[in-house]
């Protein structure tokens, strides 16, 4: 029997919740900071080797099973494009030309490309009124936070937010493949694993990908840019996957979604407060109607605000 969606959070969740929404809009940060020494391609190679091998480190001293299909070494492999080669080089390559509060509110739009692509793909995911609704309002506010001007000049800055929307794109197309394929051939390996499987699949396509294009990395960086790859290795990636984990234990898929909400706003702040940067009022106003088309989505504050009693009429 399936368990029920849980709808409230502990304050221990809520605390860990909070914790991975610093995390991930701290590593918009840090790609940024990376990019004055190194090559697009070696930063994200350093991001997932780095953090594949703190996973596997893990997962070793928890003496968790390690699968030998090779089926499913094929679906890491598919599932390491898809959810980090691809968005985190995409993602990497757009804040080259414009700022990190922007690159995280267009990921935001993640939750939109899931539901969407989900409703394609799975029989009982469909899209019904409200559903359709969060969509259409998501979308909304891409378009607003990309601007229709930036669109149509279609410069470097316009082709780095299309970037960052592909790998958005990416990540939603990951999810659908991870419990189309790899839920289906194993639905008992353990979430750990998978990361650490994925984040190995990324770096055997990354650092050779990093080596021919890019050259072998100079290692002659400033404090700064180590301490950035660090982070987005050992924080954003292997560590968040396990805090990532543990929230979802706790609290349950849906509340777990909140943290799309609360990641751009810590990027924006981090970026005004470390890097200098503005954004325009547009962008901000896109960010509004993105999170309002994730509230809808999720529905629970539209139930809410529907069970909610009428107050007494008053006589007169």
């Amino acid at each position: 029997m399936a368990r029920p969606p849980q709808t409230t959070i502990s304050a221990r969740a809520w605390a860990e919740l909070l914790l991975l929404a610093a995390i991930w809009g701290g590593s918009f940060l840090s790609i940024r900071v990376t990019l004055d020494q190194v090559g697009v391609l070696t930063s994200v190679a350093f991001r997932v080797a780095g953090a594949a091998v703190v996973l596997w480190a893990y997962v070793a001293w928890r003496r968790l099973p390690v699968p030998r299909d090779p089926r499913l070494w094929a679906g890491f492999l598919g599932m390491g494009i898809l959810n980090n080669a691809l968005p985190f080089t995409l993602i990497t390559w757009g804040e080259m030309h414009i700022p990190s509060g922007l690159a995280a509110i267009l990921n935001g739009a993640t939750a939109i490309f899931g539901v969407l692509i989900a409703a394609l793909v799975f029989s009982d995911e469909r899209l019904g009124p409200r559903r359709a609704a969060g969509v259409m309002l998501g979308f909304a506010g891409v378009a607003t936070a990309v601007g229709l001007n930036t669109l149509r000049d279609f410069d470097l800055t316009s082709t780095a937010q299309l970037a960052v929307l592909a790998a958005a794109f990416s990540y939603g197309c990951a999810a659908a493949f991870a419990r189309g394929v790899l839920r289906r051939l194993a639905p008992g390996l353990s979430p750990q694993v998978t990361a650490a499987g994925m984040l190995t699949g990324a770096a055997l396509i990354l650092v050779p990908a990093a080596l021919a294009t890019e050259g072998a990395p100079t290692l002659r960086y400033d404090a700064a840019t180590w301490a950035a790859l660090a982070y987005l290795a050992v924080a954003a990636s292997a560590w968040a996957y396990l805090l990532y984990y543990r929230v979802l234990a706790m609290a349950g898929a849906g509340n777990l979604s909140l943290v799309t909400l609360l990641v751009s706003p810590v990027a924006i702040v981090l970026g005004w407060a470390v890097l200098g940067e503005t954004l325009p009022p547009h962008a901000l106003a896109g960010f509004a109607l993105l999170a309002a088309g994730m509230v809808v989505l999720d529905g629970r504050a539209l139930r809410r605000i529907g069970r909610r009693p009428l107050p007494p009429a008053q006589k007169s």
